[in-house]
């Protein structure tokens, strides 16, 4: 049987795909495009096709990798981790070689040099190209180059090792419970599940586990603080020297290898840490920027995030510690506006709020998006859609993944499955994964959530949205690629304000049973208490802002990470909770030390800036205003990685981004 993995066209065939098939596909790819390699290199005055014959290259390694990553991330069995593994080193090569290429170096170089005539999108691939070959390290000379390349696939190793740590911590943990007292306030949707799982287990009472919407759910609504005591430290240790498994797959020795790995690699391209090259890639132009901006928001939020904690120990009668927040929290939010989230999940089934979800699509966009039968997907749970233009005419696709499960790493993403692309003899359109962990359906009802996670849904569909709305042939800048890591951020963040607007909310909810609409006092009060704690959640992701890029900017290979000692500084400044001893959140930061959030965790916040500024445009115009929405597609949407992301946004917004949208939006500037 043909391997599913060299589909040179269409959607991958998931359902087909099997562990033996990775590494013979892997490898028969990157030998054939090693060649074309080679005869790229062989080119000394190319013409621009020779760029797009690089392009073509890419996309082929690309589209054998990308659903192996898939499939690791959202349904990892041993062998597949063990094929992923093996493979990884030959992959990391490949690009290692690639980025390296001296001969690439110089045909890029005589492009940028005979750049008469050409298109801002083929300038910006041209400019992109150069700026990548020479962050991999092209004009090292050949003992650095080659230190180069064992830092890097050390570096990917012991990443990947991160990510398997945490999903295998997230799994083991089990808490089985007879006593119906125990988990009083625990909704029944939840002690359903777990019911269920005791029963498959052959057990009695319920077996709850750490799943982020278990999580979640068992710290907000829980009334034992035993329970969420027990919770939140199996949370905080997951990976760690501490907690329920501690020591078994701990990640303290990971961390320092990664920093010191990520140091000596930034200071042989030439810079002095790695938050100043994480920069390189960025909108912000230096460390001081970045933490004079987080510095500010700190300063701006920082009252406002004591008078909360003040009322809301005021509302509990005593101190509060770190697993009491949530759930006095959620019992002073209902106290005030008379609203919980349990009270609401039951008019957020998920289905009407992916309805609902692409009705705002198409109204902003002018795109039809319908469910569509493809190849097998890799779970029965996973649906297709495609997205359809205004003439009808076939865009896209999307691939959404709904339902927390064993194997499947937490967290919700978007990713691309596929990229745009025209080039010679090859086109292919977009197609997105839409990932999320939200509690699934029971025998008796649909999945059902919490506006929390309807605002994440909407968050993830704002990426996939500028994937797929692209309007740039190059994959390489098309969608979120060539974006500075510091603006991709911005249509997500943008688009979570359409889950709070007035028109939008009836969209999006009505009661699983009954299909009643939310009442219209709870639609108001619901957006009324959009910056309800604001502060405290603003001073939280600085914390973690700051963490990450200190870590990076301020690392000493003679002192080493000092990540507790670091953390301890920073939260002396903006946290306002004490932490716990045993606790080791730098253990569960797979953004940093597992994804591409490395030194640039203040991204969100950057772009939050920007995403308020830009909806503060729609507030002005209409939320559905069709010259501004039409505006915002083709400046920021459509461009992808093709122009200055500043410069789009000014085109855009009409003037440079501003604090003060973000400030009035969360409440903090009143």
């Amino acid at each position: 049987m043909e391997n599913p993995l060299l589909l040179e066209r269409g959607l991958p065939d998931f359902a087909a795909i099997d562990p033996a098939h990775v590494e013979p596909a892997i490898r028969k790819v990157l030998a054939e495009q090693r060649s074309k390699l080679q005869q790229a290199e062989s080119d000394t005055q190319p013409a621009f096709a020779w760029a797009l014959s690089l392009e073509r290259m890419q996309d082929a390694v690309r589209r054998v990798w990308a659903p192996i990553v898939h499939l690791n991330s959202v349904c990892s069995t041993p062998e597949l981790r063990d094929a992923y593994n093996s493979c990884l080193p030959l992959i990391t090569d490949f690009w290692l070689e690639y980025g390296q290429s001296e001969k690439l170096y110089e045909g890029f170089e005589h492009l940028q040099q005979n750049a008469v005539g050409r298109t801002g999108a083929e300038t910006k691939l041209i400019d992109e190209a150069l700026k990548d070959l020479r962050l991999a390290g092209v004009a090292l000379n050949p003992e650095r180059r080659r230190r180069f390349r064992e830092l890097t696939q050390q570096l990917t190793a012991k990443q990947a090792k991160f990510e398997q740590n945490l999903m295998d911590a997230t799994d083991a943990f089990r808490l089985h419970e007879t006593r119906s007292e125990a988990l009083t306030g625990l909704p029944a949707q939840l002690l359903e599940r777990a019911r269920q799982a005791a029963k498959k287990d052959g057990l009695d009472g319920w077996l709850l586990f750490l799943d982020p919407p278990t999580y979640t759910t068992v710290m907000a609504q829980a009334e034992a603080e035993a329970l969420r005591r027990s919770y939140y430290e199996a949370w905080v240790t997951r990976a760690s020297d501490q907690g329920p498994h501690a020591g078994r797959w701990d990640n303290a020795a990971l961390i320092e290898d990664i920093l010191a790995l990520r140091h000596e690699s930034a200071q042989l391209l030439g810079f002095s840490s790695f938050a100043q090259l994480s920069l390189a890639t960025k909108m912000a132009v230096s460390p001081v920027q970045v933490l004079g901006f987080l510095q500010d928001l700190a300063a701006k939020s920082r009252g406002v995030a004591e008078t909360e904690l003040v009322e809301l120990e005021a509302h509990a009668g005593r101190r509060l510690q770190a697993w009491d927040l949530a759930f006095y929290s959620e019992r002073l939010k209902r106290e005030r506006f008379e609203l919980s989230a349990e009270e609401l999940r039951p008019f957020f089934p998920l289905p009407r709020v992916l309805e609902g979800l692409f009705r705002v699509a198409g109204q902003l966009f002018k795109v039809r998006i319908v469910q569509h039968e493809t190849l097998g997907p890799w779970h029965p749970t996973v649906a297709y859609y495609e997205i359809l233009d205004s003439a009808g005419r076939l865009i896209g696709g999307i691939f959404t993944d709904m339902y927390a499960r064993p194997n499947k790493r937490g967290g919700a993403w978007m990713d691309e499955a596929l990229t745009r692309a025209r080039l010679p003899d090859f086109e292919q359109l977009p197609v997105a994964h839409l990932v999320c962990n939200f509690s699934p359906p029971t025998s008796d009802a649909p999945c059902l959530l919490t506006h929390d996670e309807v605002v994440t849904l909407f968050h993830e569909f704002g990426h996939a949205l500028q994937h797929l709305l692209t309007e740039i042939d190059f994959p390489s800048i098309a969608g979120i690629n060539g974006v500075p890591w510091d603006a991709v951020e911005l249509p997500s963040q943008f688009f979570e304000n359409y889950a709070w607007l007035p028109e939008v909310l009836p969209w999006i909810s009505g009661h699983h049973r009954s299909g009643e609409t939310m009442p219209r006092q709870k639609l108001a009060t619901l957006k009324a208490s959009r910056s309800f704690q604001a502060g405290l959640a603003m001073m939280r992701q600085l914390e973690f802002a700051l963490f990450d890029f200190r870590l990076h900017a301020e690392y000493d290979p003679r002192q080493g990470a000092r990540v507790e000692a670091l953390l301890a500084e920073i939260r002396a400044e903006v946290s306002l909770i004490e932490t716990p001893s045993f606790n080791r959140f730098a253990a569960t930061f797979s953004h940093i030390f597992g994804g591409g959030y490395a030194a640039g965790y203040y991204s969100y916040k950057w772009a939050e800036v920007l995403a308020a500024d830009a909806f503060s445009a729609f507030e002005e115009a209409g939320g559905f205003c069709a010259a501004t929405a039409e505006r915002f597609r083709r400046c920021v949407l459509a461009s992808g990685g093709s122009r200055d992301a500043l410069e789009a946004f000014v085109e855009f917004r009409g003037r440079p981004p501003s604090l003060d949208p973000l400030l009035r939006q969360s409440g903090i500037a009143a």
